[in-house]
């Protein structure tokens, strides 16, 4: 049996958080799951048996920030599952962790190796409480502590930035480097700062789930509308990412799972 859940945060935190999910799922075999970067940062607690990555062959931490991502990851299940996962707006994790991001790029950081006695503190309280609804007081507790009096303004720089890549698939960086005010050089760093990937390969991950998003709504559409409408160079390339970033063709993809992207069906 398997259930999952997402949960839309209170209204002053929706700015700074995507939605929670929670999923619960009882050891029947073990089960193999394929994750691709889906763009944001996420604060995870495991409250049941904890998933084996496959490609470092350890299990992933009780509880722990998983930064940005830029290749595919595959996680085995190994025992009951229990997970509530904090998933961030892509810009807002640096305020509640007062960190820059690109500390834990690529990386799945432990709770207890980040020096935060109160988030510590949090992620005892959420794996020792049973009910779900309280374990989300409980988190939304610890953010509502953490949300800035005053808008921190390279957060609104970096907010403003963001619309524009969703709403616009062929934006460059100097384009967005404009919008943000900012010379080449200070976006960069302000971007990687705040997201926790740099600006191309943050726009390259968009794009992924651009087009995840598009073949979810219409699987049928031709690959090479599909590639042009997304801001690909051309078809061949739009299979190269794919084939990067989930480790199948647009086609073998299509045949293992419906498509359906984290980042736009939740925006």
């Amino acid at each position: 049996m398997q259930l999952f859940k997402i949960i839309k945060p209170i209204p002053v935190l929706a700015p700074y958080i995507r939605y929670y999910w929670i999923l619960q799922a009882e050891a029947g075999q073990a089960l193999s799951e394929r994750t691709l970067p889906v763009g944001c940062i996420q604060l995870v607690f495991h409250k049941g048996q904890r998933l084996l990555i496959l490609k470092e062959n350890k299990l992933q931490p009780q509880s722990f920030i998983c930064g940005q991502t830029t290749e595919y990851s595959d996680v085995l299940s190994t025992g009951n599952i229990k997970m509530i996962v904090v998933v961030f707006q892509p810009y807002a994790g640096k305020i509640f962790f007062k960190m820059p991001l690109h500390l834990f790029h690529c990386q799945n950081i432990a709770v207890e190796d980040i020096d935060n006695k109160e988030l510590l503190l949090l992620s005892k309280q959420v794996e020792e409480t049973e009910e779900d609804e309280t374990c989300i007081e409980l988190i939304e507790r610890f953010l509502l502590r953490r949300v800035p009096v005053l808008p921190e303004y390279n957060l609104k720089r970096v907010s403003t930035v963001l619309h524009q890549i969703n709403e616009h698939p062929c934006m460059n960086t100097s384009q967005l480097a404009e919008i943000a005010c900012l010379s080449n050089k200070q976006f960069g760093r302000v971007f990687t700062e705040y997201v926790g990937n740099t600006p191309k390969e943050f726009m390259r991950i968009v794009r992924l789930h651009r087009a995840l998003f598009m073949l979810q709504k219409n699987p049928k559409i031709a690959f090479a509308q599909l590639a042009y409408e997304c801001g690909f160079s051309d078809q061949s390339h739009m299979i190269k990412e794919f084939k990067l970033f989930s480790g199948y063709t647009p086609t073998e993809y299509l045949s293992v799972c419906p498509p359906y992207s984290d980042y736009f069906s939740n925006l």
